[in-house]
């Protein structure tokens, strides 16, 4: 039996390696495998390899190449600029503030903070997913030490007015201290899902700790950074032989660094043209989907958004029974972030939009990326409408696309509460 062609919408998980990423990697897994803290030639040539890169790569968001660190993924990041904040700087204070759409990285590891007496503030969202700029104010205080806001949602790819944020952040500091030497609350952004398709300069947007990831883009596995802007007391999570300034010990992973700059010089170099193309197939979908299927509802932000990302619940069916009829015919597309995809739970960002919760079990997110072509699109156009008809006839629910949710409007969740993500649905 032949195997069917793969197609794959699920960028926003991870990418294929880009041929010309792996061409620039294959030196440094094969001859040239040397340990950058040699002096001798092999090591040497493998420093000058990682410098190279790390110049491309600050080039790109505009910092100085002594301010990234290189770490194992965006979730090692996000847990680095997280603890190391909080733990080096607990004398100041202990409020730190999120959103209740953060990835699990930034959720998670706030969960275990407040349990060790920190203050944890989750901010909510519209029913657009975006951050209200004016609600975000309310909650800065001064003891407030650190904020921490995706720049992109991962699941709906709304994007967050970080760049105001980070002027209300520095407008606050300066009013606590019009000499300019207050520096909290320190400001953090995941840029991960940011990063292929956005200019990420953090002056610009006015951070001073930014997650970023290779395999979002193209790149490696395995292989994430951390931007540290100079002078933020951050405390490192890993010591040892004190490689990459103290900040994070152990042998760097040299063909991992590598194939990240040269998919960072890839996104960059295409970002423009390839928004467009990725938005015009991304239209097409919606417009396709809309036009053939009743009783479905965009999720997230349908201005502010990413150009190759498209949540949609389909009422009256479950997202898994969706996602493997599609993987039967060769489609890949997600049920909410990977991140979640061993949980029967229903999506915590879609939760805190007040989608109700029989939605919410019904959304599927497509993501799409440089593999993308029309003829994909065209291809899940034609199986989905009769797979959703199929699911609908054996279903029980009959729901309406104007049902209102239940819960109230959403407000911050503070301090000893239990996070909202890990709460249980009462039966």
């Amino acid at each position: 039996m032949p195997t069917k062609k793969l197609r794959y919408l699920d960028n926003a998980s991870t990418t294929p390696l880009d041929p010309r990423v792996l061409k620039a990697m294959l030196p440094y897994l094969t001859k040239n495998f040397g340990n950058p803290s040699n002096l001798y030639r092999l090591g040497l040539e493998a420093k000058r390899a990682v410098g190279t890169a790390t110049q491309i790569i600050a080039k790109e968001i505009g910092c100085r190449p002594d301010e990234l660190v290189y770490t194992s993924s965006a979730t090692e990041s996000d847990n680095m600029a997280i603890q190391g904040v909080a733990y080096a700087n607990r004398d100041k204070g202990k409020r730190i503030i999120v959103s209740q759409i953060e990835h699990k990285g930034v959720l998670a590891v706030c969960e275990a903070l407040r349990k060790e007496g920190f203050e944890i503030i989750e901010l909510p969202v519209g029913t657009d997913a975006l951050i209200d700029v004016q609600e975000f104010r309310k909650y800065l205080t001064n003891d407030t030490i650190l904020v921490s806001l995706t720049s992109v949602d991962s699941e709906t790819g709304t994007i967050q007015p970080i760049t105001e944020i980070g002027k209300i952040i520095r407008e606050f500091r300066l009013a606590q201290n019009p000499n300019g030497d207050w520096r909290y609350p320190i400001f953090h952004t995941d840029a991960s899902q940011a990063a292929p398709h956005l200019e990420i300069k953090v002056d610009a947007l006015n951070v001073d700790l930014m997650t970023f990831s290779a395999h979002k883009m193209h790149g490696p596995k395995g292989i994430g950074a951390l931007y540290v802007r100079r002078g933020t007391p951050i405390r490192p999570l890993i010591y040892g032989g004190g490689q990459q300034g103290r900040l994070r010990s152990g042998t760097e992973n040299v063909p991992g660094v590598v194939g990240f700059g040269e998919a960072m010089r890839l996104a960059a170099m295409y970002r423009g043209s390839e928004n467009k193309r990725l938005a015009a197939l991304r239209d097409r979908l919606e417009k396709g989907i809309t036009k053939t299927i009743p009783k479905i509802v965009i999720n997230g932000s349908r201005t502010h958004r990413l150009p190759n990302m498209l949540n949609v619940s389909f009422l009256d069916v479950e997202g898994e029974a969706m996602l493997l009829y599609l993987d039967e015919e060769g489609i890949c597309i997600n049920t909410g972030s990977a991140c979640n995809s061993e949980s029967l739970e229903p999506s915590y960002v879609l939760t805190a939009l007040g989608s109700p919760y029989e939605f919410v079990h019904g959304s599927i997110r497509f993501s799409l990326g440089r593999t993308t072509t029309k003829e994909d699109i065209d291809f899940v156009l034609k199986k989905l409408p009769p797979i959703i008809e199929r699911l609908r006839q054996i279903s029980p629910l009959n729901l309406s696309v104007h049902q209102k949710s239940d819960m109230s409007t959403p407000k911050a969740f503070v301090g000893g509460k239990t996070p909202h993500f890990l709460r249980k649905k009462k039966k």
